[in-house]
């Protein structure tokens, strides 16, 4: 299995998390308990959870924190907007946001799909 941090879908939420914790220091004082730190946990889970996955020893057990990393990232999304909607982000910084959360969504679904296949070995024929 790769490292996590070859993962390129890791390597975007981090950056994204990264992004989100800088974003929120502008919010106003009273969200550093409410908003802001829903906010950071919601994105912060994000990479964390696709780095527990990542070092479970079962792809189901993988496939599931990465289910719950979706989660999150839904959550993420969510928060955003609202952020948006109450003028505590910017609609330019929070379109630009929400099109990397549809990217990451995209990479996480398409990573999550490709744990869970079965191997499938050809039918062996017999002689």
């Amino acid at each position: 299995m790769q490292r996590f941090t070859e993962l390129k879908v890791w390597q975007q939420s981090h950056a994204l998390a990264l992004e989100v914790y800088r974003l929120t220091r502008s919010f106003p004082s009273e969200e550093r308990f409410g908003l802001a730190s829903q906010l950071r946990r919601a994105v912060l889970s994000v990479p964390t959870n696709i780095v527990e996955g990542s070092k479970r020893s079962s792809r189901q057990d993988y496939a599931r924190f990465l289910n719950v990393a979706e989660g999150s990232l839904a959550e993420t999304e969510y928060l955003i907007i609202f952020s948006r909607d109450i003028g505590y982000v910017t609609a330019e910084v929070a379109t630009q946001i929400l099109s990397q959360l549809a990217k990451i969504a995209g990479m996480l679904n398409n990573l999550r799909a490709k744990v869970e296949e079965k191997q499938v070995r050809p039918a062996q024929r017999s002689r």
